[in-house]
């Protein structure tokens, strides 16, 4: 049996509304304000735009450039993660095919630098976006990557994304094929997923050196509806 939508209503839309956490801040991208200290993140990284459809960059003026294109944009609208131990900006994510009257909504172009990778504030930054969404009120909360860059997949699966399954031959971005891995969340999932944010970001959660005391991914397993089995093959 179907599920009784009838009191739903669709959600709003992002505006970029600034959000912010215990180790992070989340601004919405303005290249003025923004692309040095981005650009400066992620110099000498090119590996990072390996799955991307843009990059890398040759200069700090054509990432200017392209992130002036971007913060025109309302889909994808580009959120900056700033570190708010270092007041510096490591990161960008985006809300992208924003789907209001289906309740749906994808985190997408995530782009972390290497100053800001494996740290408590790209995770509750994911963690903030995530629940902006549910709050708002969207059923569904998509991500998609490449089939073969695992790490982003591994990533979906530690935040507590389900796996879908892959779109094969999907697009072709710089020259090659790419399969599409998909992943989500739904609404029914978010309070038991909230808790595993909540709890593991929790300063308690980290000794004296900043090591965590509980993997999120331990935390995240339950709710899960299933794993990738590209992950089980190569753990």
């Amino acid at each position: 049996m179907s599920k009784d939508l009838s009191k739903w209503a669709p959600p709003v839309t992002p505006v970029g509304a600034p959000l912010r956490g215990i180790y992070v801040a989340l601004e919405r991208l303005d290249a003025d304000v923004h692309a040095a200290d981005l650009h400066r993140a992620f110099s000498g990284h090119d590996s990072l735009w390996d799955y991307m459809p843009y990059g890398p960059f040759a200069s700090a003026a054509a990432y200017h450039r392209w992130a002036k294109e971007m913060a025109a944009q309302e889909d994808p609208l580009f959120y900056v993660l700033r570190n708010l131990t270092t007041g510096h900006c490591g990161g960008v994510a985006s809300y992208l095919r924003i789907a209001p009257t289906a309740g749906s909504i994808e985190v997408g172009h995530i782009c972390i630098s290497p100053e800001l990778q494996n740290s408590a504030a790209a995770t509750e930054a994911m963690f903030l976006m995530m629940q902006w969404a549910f709050d708002a009120g969207y059923r569904r909360y998509e991500w998609k990557c490449n089939a073969a860059n695992l790490a982003s997949r591994r990533a979906a699966q530690r935040f507590g994304f389900s796996y879908e399954g892959i779109f094969r031959q999907a697009a072709v971005v710089k020259g090659r094929n790419r399969d599409t891995a998909w992943f989500s969340v739904i609404d029914s999932e978010w309070p038991a997923l909230r808790e595993a944010f909540s709890a593991w970001l929790a300063p308690s959660n980290f000794d004296t050196n900043g090591r965590q005391r509980e993997r999120l991914s331990d935390l995240t397993n339950l709710v899960r509806a299933n794993d990738d089995p590209a992950l089980k093959m190569i753990t």
